[in-house]
């Protein structure tokens, strides 16, 4: 398993990802999690669509909740053939929870907790704390990824301007 530091801290510490440096100009990564009924959900499943994929360590932390909320928000500005992922490891489950509880509609939560299947795939599992890195990625109609953002210090916010305006530019 390949492993790269220097890209993330956490609370200022050093953190090591597992998994590949994924390039803009890459073919997305397959992968295979679940939704909050615990049915599979595949990358395949969007086809044809803008993703914006959006990693996070759980939604039951601030920077997570507020993240999500502010793409939920923002999804509902873009065209329908645009979709927002938040994945987590957090159980479907609590994901299905939090999101009745925070009025969650647009986005689509998903939960790798089975293998980390997206997590080892896209090279956003923290080694020390086995949580996803705050890592965003938009991947255009044919699965080329065509933007990404790993958010330097796991407690900050992304640059969502950038995000929208990368998934904007898609369409």
């Amino acid at each position: 398993m390949q492993e790269r530091t220097g890209i993330i801290t956490f609370k200022g510490n050093p953190m090591t990802l597992l998994g590949p440096e994924l390039r803009v100009g890459d073919t997305a990564p397959a992968f295979s999690a679940v939704d909050t009924g615990l049915a599979p959900v595949s990358l395949a499943d969007f086809a044809g669509k803008v993703v914006i994929i959006s990693a996070v360590p759980s939604l039951d932390t601030p920077v997570c909740d507020t993240e999500t909320r502010r793409f939920n928000q923002e999804a509902a500005t873009l065209p329908d053939n645009v979709v927002v992922l938040t994945v987590s490891l957090d159980l479907p489950f609590a994901q299905k929870r939090w999101c009745g509880a925070a009025g969650i509609e647009r986005v689509k939560t998903l939960s790798d907790y089975r293998d980390r299947a997206f997590g080892l795939a896209y090279g956003v599992v923290i080694k020390e704390l086995m949580l996803l890195s705050r890592s965003i990625f938009v991947i255009d109609q044919k699965g080329i990824i065509r933007d990404i953002q790993h958010v330097p210090e796991v407690t900050s916010e992304p640059d969502y301007a950038a995000v929208l305006a990368a998934a904007k530019a898609l369409l």
